[in-house]
């Protein structure tokens, strides 16, 4: 079983990935999903900790050499750090915007000009957060390798926006690997395997169906 297998196995065997083609979830943008990823759950579950922690470790090694680490807050902060931990690299966070008061950091820890950066979140979606933290890292004069991340759903949309900003992205496993694996071991029956590969295919035609 490759790496992507495994990591998909474990996240469904924790229930940081819950499928419920049959009565969908609403996500805070209101999209309807038979899906919902939780990857901080993982903390809970220490050798599955330390699994996704070998795999970033090893994963991290095809962005090339690199200075720091940026956590994007919050998901991304405990994964990231294990990274760093792992690695023995310094460790930043970016939050989703600055702080109203002290020094209004919007990047938490020491960043210097010229250094190399590896972003690390805890799933990708659009990817929105994921890139207006490497923004922010460009925009303190240092350089983003690209963005490491658990889980994607494989949206084209995050395609796109990854490729507009020229930032290159790697996941441990994505939605369809995480969809076979679960019918794989009876999660899900073979007529809800077909829903959820529909769901991939049109995520807002789905979800008006339930609407």
């Amino acid at each position: 079983m490759n790496i992507a297998a495994k990591t998909a196995r474990h996240l469904l065997e924790i229930k940081a990935v819950k499928l419920s083609p049959n009565e969908p979830f609403t996500w805070a943008s209101g999209m309807l999903s038979p899906i919902y990823c939780d990857n901080r759950i993982a903390l809970s579950h220490p050798a599955v900790r330390t699994f996704l922690k070998q795999c970033l470790a090893e994963q991290s090694a095809s962005f090339g050499k690199f200075d720091v680490v940026a956590g994007v807050a919050t998901a991304g902060i405990p994964h990231g750090t294990l990274l760093a931990d792992a690695l023995g690299k310094p460790f930043i966070y970016i939050r989703s915007s600055a702080k109203d008061h002290g020094r209004r950091n919007l990047i938490e820890g020491e960043l210097q000009p010229g250094q190399r950066v590896l972003v690390v979140e805890d799933l990708i979606s659009t990817g929105g957060s994921c890139l207006t933290a490497a923004e922010a890292v460009r925009a303190a004069g240092a350089e983003v390798v690209g963005v490491l991340a658990i889980f994607q759903y494989g949206f084209p949309k995050a395609t796109r926006a990854f490729a507009e900003k020229n930032i290159y992205f790697q996941t441990l496993t994505n939605y369809d690997v995480l969809v076979e694996e679960a019918a794989r071991i009876g999660y899900v029956s073979e007529q809800d395997l077909n829903t959820l590969r529909k769901w991939r295919e049109n995520p807002e035609a789905w979800g008006a169906l339930y609407a």
